[in-house]
């Protein structure tokens, strides 16, 4: 019987389609870790692109227990029912995190509030919440241009690492291309070298 292959959850959310340190950088984990792995199911998930807010509706069909909910409810919830079964079919979790403002791009938020799913993705316990998404690696690869990850500006890395711990994963490495402004190649370099440094 052969093993199942693992997989890796690649997600882009740069604006830049072309140009993008984050992508590049997503690209080369991805590419380094599926040769480490002797292979890898690839989901590429572009954030970018485009997803839905969270409004009314989609509240109220979150808020419906699954046995009680409508054919309208189901719809409502199809699109984040797919992000969050991207979550949990991977082993390893890619993503490109620039930093807009100081904060994540707007897509990427509306992909964490999509997945960030009680009953799914967490669950209400007697000592608080419990992320359900346990045993995963993930990695955020961080670009900015005058932001130092891990400053008292840097509202974003912080923010991804709570959200993804939220759900499960705790074991997230930072691949840290930040504060390009003051040395663009210096930045990229530096990542570069922390990527050649995983798995070895």
């Amino acid at each position: 019987m052969s093993t199942p292959a693992n997989t890796i959850l690649r997600i882009d959310s740069s604006a830049r389609k072309s140009g993008s340190t984050t992508r590049e950088l997503t690209s080369e984990l991805v590419s380094l870790l599926s040769d480490q792995l002797g292979g890898a199911d690839i989901i590429a998930r572009d954030v970018a692109d485009g997803l839905p807010f969270v409004d009314e509706d989609w509240v109220n069909a979150n808020f419906t227990a699954p046995e009680d909910r409508t054919d309208a409810h189901k719809q409502k919830l199809a699109f984040s029912d797919s992000l969050v079964a991207e979550l949990q079919n991977a082993d390893t979790i890619v993503i490109g995190l620039p930093i807009y403002n100081f904060g994540v791009p707007a897509t990427l938020k509306a992909w964490v509030d999509m997945i960030a799913r009680a009953r799914l993705t967490f669950r209400y316990t007697s000592e608080g919440p419990e992320g359900l998404l346990t045993g995963k690696k993930a990695y955020i690869a961080v670009a900015s241009g005058g932001t130092s990850a891990g400053s008292e500006i840097d509202f974003a890395t912080s923010y991804l690492r709570h959200a993804l711990k939220f759900v499960g994963i705790t074991d997230v490495t930072l691949i840290d291309a930040s504060a390009a402004a003051q040395g663009a190649e210096e930045a990229l370099n530096r990542a570069k070298s922390q990527i050649s440094a995983v798995g070895a």
